[in-house]
C-alpha cells in the first residue's frame, strides 16, 4: 500500500506541473515586487509581459478539463492599468505652443462684416523727428467731481505718421475720473507714468522750431503747461476750409470720415491715431493752407509798411 500511494502523490506532482498557473495565484506570489514598486523599470516590466505571454499561451494549449477558472484578481488589473499608464508616460512628447500662432490685436477687422474701411497707417518706415510734428494728448479728471483736466498721456508723430513720442503722465492730483470710455487711460497705465516735468522737457525739446500741427491744440498745450509761437502751429480745428458752412469747427473724426475716409475715434480714442488723422489732414490741405499763411504775412507786412509811412 506504500508502494501505492508513493505512485498516487508522484501522479499528483506532474499532473499539477503539467497545469497552468492561475493569473490569481501569479498575481499573488509573483508580482508582490511590482506591486510594491511600480518604477522597477522597463526591463522588468518587458519580462512580466513575456511570462505572462507565456502562461498564457500554455493556458491556451492545454485542454480544458470541465473545472472552472478561478476569477481574475482584482488586483489583476489595478496593476496592468499601473503598468500601462506609467510605461507610456516617459515616452510621451508634451505638446509646444505653436509659436507661428497670430496674435490677437484687439481690434474687429471691419471686412469681416462687409465693410471696407481705411485705416490711418504710416506711410513709410521713417520714424526721424521731421520738421513738421503732430501733437495730441489725452485727459483725465482732477478737482471738484472730476471736471478739471489733467495730462495722463501725450503722443507726436513725423508727417509720416510714426510715433516719434509717447508716454504716460502721472497727474499732480488725485484723479476722481478716468474717463475710460473716452480717453483710453486705466488705472495701471497711470502707475507706469512718467512724471509731469519730465514729460514737459522732453516734449518742449521736441516742439522746438517745428511746425506744430494737431486739433484743438490750445486745450493740448494747456494741459502739458507749454507755449509754442502762433506761426508755428497748424490746428485742424480752427483751419476755416476745414469748418462748416456757418463757420463752426468740425469735429476730428467728422473731418477724418469726409477727408481721409477713415472712422476713427469709435469708443475709447488712441491719441496716436488722433495726431496722425491732424497730420494726415495737414498733408492733404498743406499746400493751400501754406499759400495761404503766406499771403496773410504779405498784407500783414503791406499794412504795417503803411502805418509807417503815415508816422
Amino acid at each position: 500500500m506504500a508502494r501505492n500511494r508513493r505512485k498516487r502523490d508522484r501522479g499528483t506532482e506532474v499532473a499539477a506541473a503539467a497545469a497552468p498557473i492561475p493569473d490569481s495565484l501569479y498575481t499573488r506570489k509573483s508580482c508582490n515586487h511590482l506591486l510594491a514598486d511600480d518604477d522597477r523599470g522597463i526591463g522588468d516590466r518587458m519580462a512580466f509581459d513575456k511570462h505572462k505571454r507565456t502562461h498564457a499561451s500554455a493556458a491556451a494549449a492545454t485542454p480544458s478539463s470541465g473545472r472552472t477558472m478561478p476569477a481574475v484578481n482584482s488586483n489583476w488589473i489595478q496593476l496592468q492599468a499601473t503598468l500601462d499608464k506609467s510605461q507610456g508616460a516617459p515616452f510621451k512628447k508634451k505638446a509646444k505652443p505653436n509659436s507661428a500662432a497670430s496674435v490677437h490685436t484687439g481690434k474687429v477687422d471691419a471686412t469681416e462684416k462687409g465693410v471696407v474701411v481705411s485705416l490711418l497707417l504710416p506711410l513709410s518706415d521713417d520714424c526721424s523727428v521731421t520738421r513738421e510734428l503732430a501733437l495730441d494728448c489725452e485727459m483725465v479728471g482732477v478737482g471738484y467731481e472730476g471736471k478739471k483736466d489733467a495730462l495722463a498721456r501725450v503722443s507726436l508723430v513725423n508727417k509720416w505718421g510714426n510715433v516719434v513720442y509717447d508716454k504716460h503722465v502721472r497727474p499732480q492730483e488725485f484723479v476722481k475720473d478716468f474717463r475710460t470710455a473716452v480717453s483710453g487711460v486705466r488705472p495701471r497705465d497711470l502707475r507706469k507714468g512718467e512724471k509731469l516735468w519730465t514729460v514737459q522737457k522732453e516734449v518742449a525739446e521736441l516742439i522746438k522750431g517745428h511746425i506744430l500741427v494737431g486739433h484743438a491744440l490750445r486745450n493740448d498745450l494747456k494741459v502739458l503747461m507749454l507755449s509754442h509761437p502762433k506761426k508755428h502751429m497748424r490746428d485742424t480745428h480752427s483751419y476755416k476750409p476745414l469748418c462748416n458752412q456757418v463757420g463752426r469747427p468740425r469735429a476730428l473724426r467728422h473731418l477724418a470720415a469726409l477727408h481721409l475716409g477713415c472712422q476713427i475715434q469709435e469708443g475709447e480714442h488712441n491719441s496716436v491715431e488722433d495726431a496722425r488723422a491732424a497730420m494726415f489732414l495737414y498733408q492733404r490741405f498743406k499746400e493751400e493752407w501754406e499759400q495761404n499763411l503766406r499771403h496773410r504775412k504779405h498784407l500783414a507786412s503791406e499794412q504795417e509798411k503803411k502805418k509807417e509811412r503815415i508816422k
